[in-house]
């Protein structure tokens, strides 16, 4: 299955070469099925990639489903979407008919004080028993419309209590749309649009950054000691990015071995020594096997750094920082280098690299 081999070039658009493979492949268009053919061109999970390839040209839309219970189980992102929208509709229904009756009891109560009004008057006399009933009349109407509006109240508590929690579960499967299942941070869907979001103000230009991390020869790693073994390689260094950064920096992972930084409000400089010791720290970090004295490092990871302000669109800003992982790789890996240092001296020789 050609399509679903090549895996989406740096800074192209992968959505538009996810829909000219469906196409090609003859894949209906469904949700899940982008979700599917997106983690396969991105290389953000190599296993799903592989499954998807063993289908074949023409794959069925059971074979399909088949992949996306077992990958995306955790989202059921169709049926929550659906089954909110049930809820909602539901729920906002009752609470426009609590609020017609709402209105509908307060009318009576007008009609009510209104009457009463009107026959005071027309009488020309008004005794005493005359406002005792009507005093009566009177007390009953209102204690019945404030027990109506109580109830009122509670029933609008109780409502809006029902569309917080589906709120809530609509907020988990974003959450979790935007999450790689593997390593727990944001996936390359989270990272495409937080990326665009750079170029939307001149602010952000001026002080935010790119870090893109590659490990070095993790297809040996694979080969070496078995996926799952380079799966926990992968939540380790997840981990490292995740302890080492600030609550408000923003971390994912953009394809099968490659991690991605944004950093806000911050130098080159500064931007680079963050990178730079993510790096010292991955090479220190021991990774044992499931057998005691088993250790599969030492692993090391390349890194490009590049700075908004160097780039003109998002697209350019990623294209720019690979070019400085490339040169990291090019220069013996286990290194980081600033987009700056190499501006337009690497000429056309790095796209002939090959990352690994």
């Amino acid at each position: 299955m050609q399509p679903a081999v090549v895996q989406a070039e740096p800074g192209n658009d992968v959505a538009a070469q996810v829909v000219a493979t469906m196409r090609q492949m003859g894949v209906v268009g469904l949700p899940r099925n982008y979700e599917i053919f997106y983690e396969a061109l991105s290389g953000s999970n190599p296993r799903l990639g592989l499954e998807v390839i063993a289908l074949g040209n023409h794959p069925t839309q059971t074979e399909l489903d088949r992949i996306g219970r077992k990958y995306f189980a955790q989202n059921h992102g169709q049926g929550i979407v659906e089954q909110a929208r049930e809820v909602i509709a539901h729920e906002l229904e009752d609470i426009a008919q609590l609020l017609r009756s709402e209105r509908s009891h307060l009318e009576k109560y007008g009609q009510i004080l209104d009457q009463t009004s009107d026959g005071l008057n027309n009488r020309a006399t008004i005794t005493k028993d005359l406002l005792h009933k009507i005093a009566c009349a009177m007390s009953s109407a209102t204690a019945s419309t404030i027990d109506q509006g109580k109830r009122a109240t509670d029933a609008l508590k109780e409502k809006s209590a029902e569309l917080e929690t589906v709120k809530s579960k609509l907020e988990e499967y974003k959450h979790l749309a935007d999450t790689d299942p593997l390593t727990q941070i944001w996936n390359r869907r989270a990272f495409d649009r937080r990326i665009a979001n750079i170029y939307n103000n001149s602010r952000s230009v001026l002080f935010n950054a790119l870090i893109l991390a590659d490990i070095d020869r993790f297809k040996t790693i694979n080969d070496r000691h078995g996926h799952p073994v380079g799966d926990r390689i992968l939540q380790l260094i997840a981990g490292i990015f995740r302890t080492n950064i600030r609550d408000d920096m923003f971390v994912a992972r953009t394809g099968g071995e490659e991690f991605a930084l944004i950093v806000e409000g911050t130098t080159e400089h500064a931007t680079f020594e963050l990178a730079d010791n993510i790096r010292a720290l991955i090479e220190k970090t021991l990774f044992p096997g499931a057998q005691p004295g088993v250790n599969y490092g030492p692993v090391t990871v390349s890194m490009g750094i590049c700075m908004a302000s160097d780039a003109t669109s998002a697209d350019d800003l990623y294209a720019k920082t690979d070019r400085a992982l490339y040169r990291s790789k090019l220069n013996g890996r286990n290194q980081t280098t600033r987009f700056s240092e190499i501006r337009d001296r690497m000429g056309k020789n790095w796209l002939l690299y090959k990352k690994d």
